[in-house]
C-alpha cells in the first residue's frame, strides 16, 4: 500500500532515536451545532490515508510497533447522527496501524510512546497541540526518580523532510492530478460555452460545480473565482455575485479536487464572445508570456527562469503598447512592470493547491526542475478602473491565463491545454454553441 511505502521511506530518512508526531485537523464550527464539511490534514493523509477528524499519528523508526494512530473510538450514538467511524479496531484493520488508542488518551499515553528517544519530529500545522507538546517531551525528565537516566529531547520540524519529498509526484499521484485536471477542463469549457450577458457570476460557478461532479469530484481545490470586469483585478475575488456585462471580460480561476489532489486553471474570455481591440492586445500578450514560459520547461531548468521569461515578454509587450516607458533592460531592472503584473507566475501543485515544498535548495539557490514535478504557470495583467496613469480604454481589464504543467523526462506536458486558449479558438468555441 502506498501509505506503508511512504512511512517506510520516512523511517529510512531518520534514525532509531527518532519519533514522528503528525497532528490531523479538527472539525470547524460553521454556526451553532453545524460544522463545515471536514477536510483532513494533507500530511496525515499522505502518510496514513486516514480521513477522520481528531487524529494523531506517531511513527517510530526501527520499532516493532512503528505506526500508532490516535483516533476517535466508536460511539453508536454519535455514529447514528454523524456517520460511521473507523474506531480503534478499524485503525488497525483498515489503516494498518500497529496499535491504536482513543484520542482522549493522548496526553497520558503519548509521552510513554516516546520512550527514551530524543529526536521528536513534530508537524502540527493548525497548532492544535502547541500547548501540549513541551509537556509531552518533558514528562519523562520531570517525572522519574533522580537516579533514572533522563531523556533530554530535541523538538525538530518534519516539514523540510516530508514537504520537500512531496514536490516529486508518484505515478499514482500524477494519475489523480490528471483526473482532477480533466474534470476542470470539462468545467471550464461548460462555463465558457454557457456565458452570456445578463448572467450572474454565481451561475457560472454553479455550472463548474455541476460539471466536475460528473467526474466524481466532490470538492473544489479552492473557492472558485468568477470575476467579471474590474472584479478580476482582485486576485482572490470570491463574491461571485455580479452581473456579466457585454463588452467586459470574465476571469475564471477554478480547479477541481479529486481524491485529495488538486487542479488549478484560469481562463479569461469575453462575455459576449468577442474580444475588443484592447482586450485582444492584452490577452495575446499574456498568452505569449505563458507560452514562452511553458516552452522552456525541462529537467534542470532553474525555477526562477519561468518567472523571468514570462515577465520579460510581458514587460516588452507593455512597452510596445506604451503602457510602460523605457528600454526593456531598464524596465526589468527596476521592475516597473509589477504595477500591472502584480503576482508571481506559478506554484507547486498537488494535495494542496499551493503545494508544499521549498523553491530553493540547501544552498539557497533556486531549485532546478526534475521529472514528475507538477506546477502552475499563470502570468497576468491587471489594470484596475482606478489606474489613472493609463488611457481610459485600458482600464478595468484583468487577464490571467493559467495552465497545469508536468515535467517529463525530456521536457514537459501541458495537462490543461485542451481548454480553448487562443483568441481565435475562444471566439469560435463561444459562437458555435
Amino acid at each position: 500500500m502506498i501509505y506503508q511505502q511512504r512511512r517506510a521511506w520516512l523511517c529510512q530518512q531518520l534514525d532509531s532515536d527518532s519519533v514522528v508526531i503528525v497532528v490531523g485537523n479538527t472539525a470547524k464550527t460553521r454556526s451553532k451545532n453545524i460544522n463545515y464539511h471536514f477536510r483532513c490534514d494533507n500530511d496525515l493523509y499522505y502518510l496514513t490515508g486516514f480521513t477522520e477528524p481528531n487524529a494523531v499519528a506517531v511513527i517510530r523508526p526501527g520499532h516493532e510497533q512503528s505506526y500508532i494512530l490516535f483516533t476517535r473510538p466508536n460511539d453508536a450514538s454519535a455514529e447514528t447522527s454523524f456517520g460511521k467511524r473507523a474506531g480503534l479496531a478499524g485503525a488497525i484493520e483498515f489503516y494498518q496501524a500497529d496499535t491504536a488508542y482513543a484520542i482522549n488518551e493522548l496526553d497520558q499515553t503519548l509521552p510513554e510512546l516516546l520512550e527514551t528517544r530524543s529526536k521528536i519530529y513534530y508537524l502540527d500545522e493548525q497548532g492544535i497541540y502547541q500547548d501540549s507538546i513541551f509537556k509531552w517531551i518533558n514528562t519523562q525528565r520531570k517525572n522519574t526518580a533522580f537516579d533514572v537516566i533522563k531523556a533530554y529531547r530535541q523538538l525538530l520540524p518534519l516539514q523540510p523532510i516530508l514537504h520537500n519529498a512531496r514536490v516529486i509526484k508518484s505515478t499514482e499521484e500524477i494519475t489523480l492530478i490528471k483526473h482532477a485536471v480533466k474534470a476542470s477542463v470539462s468545467g471550464h469549457k461548460a462555463m465558457m460555452r454557457s456565458t452570456k450577458p445578463g448572467m450572474n457570476e454565481l451561475q457560472l460557478s454553479a455550472i463548474f460545480d455541476r460539471e466536475i461532479a460528473e467526474f466524481g469530484c466532490r470538492e473544489v481545490s479552492y473557492p472558485t473565482i468568477v470575476a467579471s470586469g474590474n472584479n478580476g483585478c482582485c486576485l482572490h475575488y470570491e463574491d461571485n455575485n455580479s452581473e456579466l456585462k457585454s463588452g467586459e471580460l470574465v476571469l475564471v480561476d477554478a480547479g477541481a479536487e479529486y481524491q485529495k489532489y488538486c487542479s488549478d486553471i484560469t481562463r479569461t474570455w469575453p462575455i459576449n464572445g468577442k474580444f475588443t481591440k484592447e482586450q485582444a492586445l492584452l490577452y495575446q500578450l499574456v498568452l505569449n508570456a505563458l507560452d514562452a514560459a511553458i516552452a522552456i520547461v525541462r529537467p534542470g531548468l532553474p525555477w526562477c527562469d519561468i518567472y523571468n521569461t514570462a515577465m520579460r515578454v510581458l514587460a516588452q509587450g507593455l512597452i510596445d503598447l506604451e503602457l510602460l516607458s523605457g528600454e526593456i533592460d531598464q524596465v526589468m531592472n527596476d521592475e516597473s512592470y509589477r504595477q500591472f503584473t502584480v503576482h508571481k507566475t506559478g506554484h507547486w501543485l498537488g494535495m494542496d493547491v499551493h503545494d508544499v515544498g521549498s523553491y530553493h535548495d540547501k544552498s539557497n539557490q533556486w531549485l532546478t526542475l526534475k521529472e514528475a514535478m507538477v506546477f502552475t504557470i499563470e502570468p497576468g495583467i491587471y489594470i484596475p478602473e482606478s489606474c489613472q496613469q493609463v488611457d481610459q480604454k485600458w482600464r478595468g481589464i484583468a487577464i490571467r491565463v493559467e495552465d497545469d504543467i508536468m515535467v517529463t523526462k525530456s521536457g514537459h506536458q501541458n495537462l490543461s491545454a485542451e481548454i480553448p486558449r487562443t483568441i481565435e479558438d475562444i471566439e469560435r468555441y463561444m459562437t458555435s454553441r
